[in-house]
């Protein structure tokens, strides 16, 4: 693999955003305000035209700079976690001109590192982490056991689903849906829908 993947995945997860926008935005109308899909579509669509434009043969430097798309693009709170995720990750890959499977579970790891960094934020306080921890922790698993990445993947993304439907029976802790207290458990948190469908693009992106 190359830097090729990485416009691979970015394309991906900017289509799966598109098709997911109304989705998304019903989800956040109920505990935020309303506008996920729209920054979503936005920013990853930023991030994919640039990747996709770039002749950067660095993985990393390819990741930064399209973390560094996302944000000019789209400024918000979540576009904002996002991007630092893309340059974060940028950052441990930079260098890397040919990528292992371990890079992209590295890689990952530090798109969450970052996210949990900035939105301090910790796993079981219904956000967007409780979602993308369980597809990292799979990945891990997978890659370390000699699965090729499209299995690998896919695993991930049944993980990250599967955290992602946790994360609903979850008490809100940060933003919006935290006000409402224990009336926040049983809602749908729509940061962990993006996690989701984040891994989903990845395990297409990996076929």
């Amino acid at each position: 693999m190359n830097s090729s993947y990485i416009v691979k995945m970015l394309a991906e997860i900017s289509t799966i955003m598109n098709e997911n926008k109304d989705r998304l935005i019903e989800l956040d109308s109920v505990v935020g305000d309303g506008d996920l899909g729209l920054t979503m579509t936005k920013g990853f669509a930023a991030a994919s035209e640039f990747a996709a434009g770039s002749d950067e043969t660095d993985a990393g430097k390819m990741l930064y700079g399209a973390g560094k798309a996302m944000s000019s693009a789209a400024p918000s709170t979540m576009g904002t976690l996002m991007s630092i995720g893309l340059m974060q990750g940028g950052k441990v890959l930079k260098g890397k001109t040919e990528l292992s499977n371990e890079d992209i579970v590295e890689f990952l790891a530090a798109y969450e590192n970052g996210i949990m960094t900035k939105g301090k934020a910790k796993l079981g306080e219904k956000t967007f982490l409780d979602g993308f921890d369980p597809g990292v922790q799979a990945l891990k698993v997978a890659v370390e056991a000699g699965e090729d990445l499209a299995a690998a993947t896919a695993k991930a993304a049944v993980a990250a689903e599967e955290g992602f439907n946790a994360a609903t029976n979850m008490k809100a802790v940060h933003g919006k849906p935290a006000v409402k207290g224990d009336a926040s458990i049983g809602m749908v948190d729509p940061g962990a829908c993006v996690a989701m469908l984040i891994f989903k693009a990845i395990a297409k992106a990996s076929v």
